[in-house]
């Protein structure tokens, strides 16, 4: 990626700005916003929560959100509280960045949702023109509901605001850098006014503004990832296939990607399919919101289905290697969090995996550079030892199973580290290593649908 000076890249008209919630897109926006030159408060009801960021350390990992808000705080264009009053108050543009975990059937939950628009609705100055903004993924509709929480909120005083949408893009652990290189800022909403205000937010960025209505712009989103994971189910069926008849996955995938039609990027097979807070969340959102509206999604219904199989074939791999009764087998593994670069472990198929293995049981030692103690918390200490290296998680093993794409793991000295196993075998799900490679390495490799020439 390329290096950006981001001191020279700034706003040229600064605003007022609330933002509701201080999660993964809450905080790097608000970081980001503020970095720009707005003035900009963040609200969190996690009191401790709060009182970390204002003092200069974040409770998330993000590159370079920590360096932005302590430059913020001490410009004092930034604080975080929990008073929605001294955040909202005044504000020119409110974004919503709070959460919407999937329901058990698989909708979003909107409780957090409708909860910061009612907060909004209180504290909204009379008579000061206020655009409140959906920055969280939200169904076709929300900004509707949003409208209507804010009304209730006011409890009949005259606010005068419009509701717009402005979904995020942005990459865990590249948040920052995806703001100032988007491809494209959406912003949707049914009022002109509203749109130039936002359009002003994002005005000196050197990209694409798209301005289009309201329930466009909910819908873009959910189409834009569950396309993606599209894509990568599509892969990982070809790996699949490739297993069968011999060929190499990665080969075929960097075939295709070749066609400008399709394109390299999510090209990438993992033999434990997608995984996150966000994409299995908004396929299935997406899945159901067409069921609410009389239409079957056939495409996500095969691609929920093929994901969720990813994983067993996965943990098929490894028994059908050591037995289905793993009791005295010692795995070692690398990798909790979802992805690279990131502390976040939620929905993470390396999570679910472990959990597969140990209630096989297995006994596993486990590395991540960044997501151990996010892993420790969700899966507590039986039949698991965390390491604090990587070297460890070779010392008197059975196998190594490569669960998250961390690039260094791809430096490794393989050929040395496997010296420490009580098996040099190596279960990539990753397709970090070189099948010949570790051949010549003498390590017994698994990784569905890869070629050793």
């Amino acid at each position: 990626m390329e290096n950006i000076n981001f001191d020279e890249i700034k706003t040229k008209n600064p605003k007022k700005i609330a933002v509701i919630g201080t999660g993964y897109v809450g905080l790097p926006s608000a970081a980001v916003f503020a970095k720009w030159g707005n003035n900009v408060t963040a609200v969190d009801v996690d009191i401790a929560k709060v009182e970390m960021i204002n003092s200069g350390k974040m409770p998330i990992y993000e590159e370079n959100v920590e360096e932005f808000i302590q430059e913020a705080l001490a410009n004092k264009n930034f604080i975080a509280t929990t008073d929605y009053a001294l955040a909202v108050k005044d504000a020119d543009v409110v974004f919503i960045a709070v959460g919407t975990p999937s329901t058990e059937i698989g909708t979003a939950d909107m409780k957090y949702i409708d909860e910061a628009a009612f907060s909004i609705g209180q504290n909204l100055s009379e008579g000061k023109y206020t655009v409140v903004v959906t920055k969280s993924t939200v169904p076709v509709g929300t900004n509707k509901r949003v409208t209507a929480g804010v009304l209730k909120g006011a409890n009949g005083r005259a606010v005068n605001f419009d509701v717009a949408s402005n979904p995020e893009f942005l990459r865990e652990g590249y948040a920052v850098y995806d703001s100032y290189n988007g491809e494209r800022v959406v912003i949707g909403s049914d009022s002109e006014k509203a749109l130039d205000v936002l359009s002003q937010i994002f005005e000196h960025l050197d990209t694409v503004i798209f301005r289009t209505d309201v329930s466009s712009s909910e819908l873009i989103k959910y189409a834009a990832n569950t396309f993606l994971t599209t894509k990568i189910t599509f892969i990982n069926e070809i790996a699949n296939l490739c297993e069968r008849v011999g060929a190499d996955v990665k080969s075929v995938a960097e075939g295709i990607g070749l066609d400008a039609r399709i394109g390299k990027r999510f090209l990438n097979p993992t033999e434990i399919g997608f995984g996150g807070p966000c994409f299995p969340k908004d396929v299935n959102a997406l899945y159901q919101l067409g069921l609410e509206n009389n239409y079957e999604f056939q495409i996500l219904g095969s691609v929920i289905n093929v994901n969720k199989q990813q994983m067993f074939r996965f943990i098929e791999r490894v028994t059908q290697r050591f037995g289905s009764n793993l009791e005295n087998i010692t795995l070692g593994v690398l990798g909790t969090a979802f992805k690279d670069n990131t502390d976040d472990a939620r929905h993470s198929g390396a999570i679910d995996v472990i959990r597969q293995l140990r209630g096989f049981g297995a006994q596993l030692k486990v590395y991540d550079p960044m997501a151990l103690a996010t892993a420790k918390q969700m899966l507590g200490e039986q039949n698991i030892e965390y390491v604090d290296s990587y070297e460890n998680v070779f010392d008197k093993t059975d196998a190594v199973i490569i669960l998250t794409e961390w690039k260094q793991f791809k430096d490794y000295d393989y050929e040395n580290l496997v010296k420490n196993m009580n098996n040099p075998v190596i279960f990539d799900a990753r397709y970090m290593l070189d099948p010949n490679k570790a051949k010549q390495s003498g390590i017994e490799y698994y990784s569905r649908g890869r070629k050793v020439l």
